[in-house]
């Protein structure tokens, strides 16, 4: 009997999924297979929503098999170990992944390969699985990569995606290879409280009901804090409980402004990858433009708290930074308003607050986490690297009624509309009362800092 591995890894699901799609037409049975990989636990990555919402994703993976007659097989270790291992058990000639990015992706698959063809089996991987456009796909002519987006999707828009394929009706696998056990979220209380749930099952009961009604409106609504109107499709890309090819085609056939804009979005998410794959060290050193005078000590360290506990003194960004603490999300102009807040009010490394970020969001992508702060930084792709988001304009213009605030920041559910932006401009007697901090810092003084300290850079 002919046997194939498939090896999942971002991509929990079953529909547009080509790897497995290959492994059944090639063998007769194939050993889907997950390995909960040691080196990105003891990386820092496996937080808890992140873990929570991987055991989601497990068992409603496995769920998805055994209605096919087949199961999902976890292990746990070394990755090409265990995929090793598997292999031999089943005596699979051949393993099937879909591609990655990013330095750890390319060395797993070069080590992996290795480890196989040493035992005389064969590692294939399949293309534009994770991402709609492979890394590396569309270059400019005079470099490997990107590093401005409007040209870069100029070029995106015209290359032809594959079809995508549908889920498959029967999988058999091997009986005599085991896994470990699925039950529990395997979070416990470190996750957020208002986590939502993940796996193949609940992202396509999200996308149904999606494009029922939020996908036309979505290039007017998608800034709107308090209509929550985004699609909350991130974490499930992140996981691959969604395909983005999939979405692409879909969005197209809808069509419609509010099409075109969602279509953007997924095209940003590819340009990141096509950075971070040609530039691995931007998840860590500033991509273009270098700042080495970021405040220190204390007082920067007190505000860095406040800013993390959504005690700023700003109403929109103390509601943004814990709807992130409750729910492991954050709405995306929230993200770049915390973000600016963060790295050119405070005037604080910007490599802190995506720390933070990927400690709490589920979603928490290194390409577009990384290089979204260097882009709010000004050390990253953005043309206009001086740009500072204020803080009481933006959140009058995206929560003009002040609902977003009053959801997250109960202190102030007593302030009738844009009020509850500026809530220092009470009386002093009305404002004690309200249990609510004064401002860290007056953002005159935060924007003159932040000039003086750019004005310094070479």
């Amino acid at each position: 009997m002919h046997v194939s591995l498939v090896l999942f890894t971002s991509d929990l699901r079953l529909h547009d999924h080509p790897p497995l799609r290959a492994a059944l037409a090639s063998a007769d049975a194939v050993v889907p297979l997950f390995v909960r990989d040691r080196a990105v636990e003891a990386a820092g990555f496996a937080t808890p929503n992140r873990t929570a919402f991987l055991a989601d994703c497990l068992a409603d993976l496995d769920a998805g098999l055994r209605e096919r007659g087949g199961r999902l097989v976890v292990r746990s270790g070394d990755v090409a170990e265990e995929v090793c291992r598997v292999a031999a058990e089943a005596d699979a000639r051949e393993v099937h992944l879909a591609d990655g990015y990013g330095r750890y992706a390319a060395r797993r698959e070069e080590r992996l390969r290795a480890a196989l063809e040493a035992e005389g089996r064969r590692l294939v991987v399949h293309d534009a699985v994770t991402v709609a456009v492979p890394p590396g796909e569309v270059t400019p002519a005079a470099s490997d990569h990107f590093a401005v987006f409007t040209p870069y999707h100029r070029k995106w828009e015209r290359v032809p995606l594959r079809p995508a394929v549908g889920a498959p009706r029967r999988v058999r696998v091997p009986d005599a290879v085991g896994g470990e056990d699925l039950s529990g979220r395997g979070a416990g209380a470190d996750a957020s409280p208002g986590l939502p749930a993940g796996g193949e099952r609940a992202a396509r009961a999200r996308l149904t009901a999606y494009w029922r009604g939020g996908l036309a409106a979505y290039g007017d609504t998608h800034d709107d804090l308090a209509a929550d109107a985004t699609s909350r499709f991130s974490a499930h890309l992140h996981f691959g409980t969604l395909s983005p090819v999939e979405l692409v085609h879909r969005a197209r056939r809808h069509g419609g402004p509010g099409a075109e804009a969602f279509v953007r979005q997924l095209a940003w998410r590819d340009f990141h990858r096509q950075v971070l794959a040609a530039r691995p060290a931007a998840a860590r050193a500033d991509y273009r433009t270098k700042h080495d005078r970021w405040r220190t000590g204390r007082a920067a360290a007190a505000d860095v708290d406040a800013w993390r506990e959504g005690r700023t003194g700003y109403p929109v960004v103390d509601a943004a930074m814990r709807q992130l603490r409750h729910e492991g999300w954050m709405h995306n102009r929230a993200r770049l308003l915390t973000a600016s807040f963060l790295a050119k009010t405070l005037y604080v490394d910007w490599r802190v607050g995506a720390a933070h970020f990927l400690r709490w969001l589920v979603d928490g992508d290194l390409a577009n986490n990384q290089l979204n702060w260097q882009w709010v930084a000004g050390t990253g792709t953005d043309s206009r690297p001086n740009r500072v988001l204020n803080p009481v304009t933006q959140g009058k213009k995206y929560d003009p009624d002040g609902a977003y605030v009053r959801r997250w920041v109960p202190e102030l559910s007593g302030l009738a509309g844009p009020a509850a932006h500026e809530p220092w401009k009470l009386p002093a007697r009305d404002r004690a009362a309200l249990g609510y901090p004064d401002r860290i810092v007056d953002l005159a003084e935060g924007l003159d800092r932040f000039r003086r300290a750019r004005g310094k850079q070479p």
